[in-house]
């Protein structure tokens, strides 16, 4: 079947565009944040592709005066991937790699929105994320991030509030490849033994520049995929990669929530990067479908599905332990201390011998 897809020259197959190959888990993802100056306004959106099961989904999702509002939508998508919306929600790709756009427009729960992301530092690719359990591939992607500003306005509740790119700023990634979606396959694994997983991303922003770092740590505590790097703002200057880095937390009481966190860094010419990384309100990653109890990335919901929530902040239970946390951050090099900000993504479920957790669910 061809598809709009199939007038653009980006085929690796002779195959049409709307056909993947013979793995079922196979995705096309979007993600954004975005935050002012003081972390008091946080707002996130995400769009996923899913061509072999035939659906889309995203949604939007505010944090305002202590409440989280998310609007979640999924669709049949009939093998078109290029029709972006879902609903009340859009995307629309401005400028590749430059500039993107994302809308709201839902009536029924009174938010709205109109925002335009355009980059301020170049994309990076991480290195490539790949997970086997026995014979089978869980993880296979590759994934880029990129940092900027945010303009257009949000509405909330009848109230409209203006987003400059004085004011407001964030992060997106885009990945793509194999993480399992949908309907958990109903045939077990025989290699899998206690799921475990702990997840570390830090994007973070300063005046001239941003620093990301993220690390997958097995049970142990030892890294099976982890970067830092320095990428400055200035056009045309290159990445700084770090050579050694190093992560450690102290995490809430009752909790597996950082309370703080600290990364160490050191550049291949000697010069140290410390970042002390203060939470001060955790977002909560199921409102975009991250772990959703009823709408996860990739579940069937017929022609079109919207749903509506809403949570208190510090009233969601500790068993939600897929966040990112709106973080002050304080830099240290040879040339002094810098103010900075960003998130803290944190997803730690099993054992993880550093942390002091040995079972799937057991807390601080």
């Amino acid at each position: 079947m061809l598809t709009k897809g199939d007038d653009y020259p980006l085929h690796q197959t002779p195959e049409p565009i709307a056909y993947v190959g013979g793995n079922r888990n196979f995705y096309d993802r979007y993600f954004f944040n975005g935050y002012n100056a003081d972390g008091s306004v946080f707002f996130a959106f995400a769009l996923g592709v899913y061509p072999y099961v035939d659906v889309m989904d995203g949604a939007f999702s505010i944090v305002i005066d202590g409440q989280q509002h998310n609007v979640i939508a999924s669709k049949t998508m009939s093998l078109e991937r290029l029709t972006t919306q879902i609903g009340p929600l859009a995307l629309e790709i401005e400028t590749p790699l430059e500039q993107l756009r994302i809308r709201c427009d839902d009536a029924e729960s009174g938010i709205a929105c109109d925002l335009v992301f355009t980059a301020f530092i170049p994309p990076h690719e991480e290195p490539r994320f790949i997970r086997r359990t026995g014979a089978q591939l869980g993880m296979d992607l590759t994934r880029m991030m990129q940092n900027g500003t945010w303009s257009g306005s949000i509405k909330v509740a009848g109230v409209v509030k203006d987003v400059s790119p004085t004011s407001f700023q964030g992060t997106r990634d885009r990945s793509w490849g194999i993480r399992n979606i949908g309907a958990p396959d109903a045939q077990p694994n025989p290699a899998a033994t206690g799921f475990q997983f702990f997840w570390i991303w830090a994007p973070l922003n300063f005046k001239d520049f941003s620093i990301h770092y993220f690390v997958n740590q097995d049970a142990a505590g030892d890294a099976w995929n982890e970067n830092a790097v320095l990428i400055p703002k200035a056009l045309g200057e290159p990445e700084i990669k770090m050579k050694h880095f190093d992560y450690e937390q102290d995490y809430e009481p009752g909790t597996r929530f950082a309370k703080n966190a600290r990364i160490h860094m050191t550049s291949a010419d000697g010069e140290t990067y410390q970042i002390e990384l203060q939470p001060k309100w955790n977002f909560y990653m199921k409102g975009l479908g991250y772990g959703h109890p009823t709408h996860r990335h990739g579940g069937y919901h017929g022609d079109l599905s919207v749903i509506r929530e809403r949570y208190e902040l510090n009233a969601v239970s500790p068993e939600n332990i897929h966040v990112q946390a709106m973080c002050d951050a304080m830099l240290t090099t040879s040339k002094g201390q810098e103010q900075g900000q960003g998130v803290l993504e944190q997803l730690v479920i099993g054992p993880h011998a550093p942390s002091g957790f040995t079972e799937l669910m057991d807390f601080a």
